[in-house]
């Protein structure tokens, strides 16, 4: 016995397959209110390395440097930041309230070289800024010329 699986077509599927990127906003559009803050998001990091040391920078505008915390635990880096917003109105015939709440985490492995007595930190400009800077034994040696005996 063979089963077929039937697709019934109302034509927004048809719709969505031509057209994703209509799809995917108005899922959005509906699944998320503005000023919900049940929809969590991670900011963008990004992560350079020069010889002297690594350098992170976390895109995370609308905060203050209180709401930040950074720890390390043995090879590992944790930024996390938590913000809790009320805000009230109140007139003669109505009051209204609304609350918000902003939270992230993020972890980063660090390399063994990363001197982690170190590391500093500075939240400017909505960009947390945080230098991890290398051993002495991990930074490059200049170029040394050996004479020939």
């Amino acid at each position: 016995m063979t089963l077929i699986k039937l697709k019934k077509d109302n034509g927004v599927e048809r719709y969505a397959e031509r057209f994703p990127y209509f799809s995917e906003m108005f899922s959005d559009f509906f699944n998320t209110w503005p000023g919900d803050s049940r929809r969590q998001s991670v900011p963008a990091v990004n992560i350079s390395e020069t010889d002297e040391n690594f350098r992170i920078e976390v895109a995370a505008p609308g905060m203050n440097k209180e709401d930040f915390k950074i720890s390390v635990e043995n090879d590992l880096l944790t930024i996390s930041a938590e913000k809790k917003e009320e805000k009230s109105d109140k007139n003669e015939r109505f009051t209204r309230q609304e609350f918000s709440y902003v939270s992230f985490s993020r972890s980063f492995n660090m390399p063994e070289m990363v001197d982690t007595e170190k590391i500093n930190a500075s939240y400017n400009n909505g960009v947390m800024v945080i230098i991890l800077p290398k051993q002495e034994e991990a930074k490059p040696k200049p170029v040394r010329e050996i004479k020939i005996a």
